[in-house]
């Protein structure tokens, strides 16, 4: 029998990125300036119809100048992240 991993919190993911936009104060527009992808990407992303890619949340964390870790860590936000469970 296959287990399988917890469900990934979505809404914490674009709750996260809609906060450090509003941080900055950055519309779409400037946030796809600032990191090269399409406003219309960010949108989407922002809003939950679609996950994104690595490379999109890479050039996302290298645009707020956070770690990789900073954006992705909201998708546990409703579980235990792998590796912290003890044995």
């Amino acid at each position: 029998m296959t287990i399988l991993p917890p469900d990934p919190d979505r809404t914490a993911l674009r709750v996260n990125l809609a906060r450090l936009r509003g941080e900055r104060g950055w519309t779409f527009d400037e946030l796809a300036s600032r990191s090269g992808l399409a406003r219309r990407t960010l949108i989407d992303l922002e809003h939950g119809r679609a996950a994104g890619t690595v490379t999109t949340w890479h050039a996302l964390a290298h645009t707020f100048d956070v770690p990789i870790e900073h954006l992705l860590g909201p998708l546990c936000n409703d579980h235990t992240p792998p590796g912290t469970q003890s044995p």
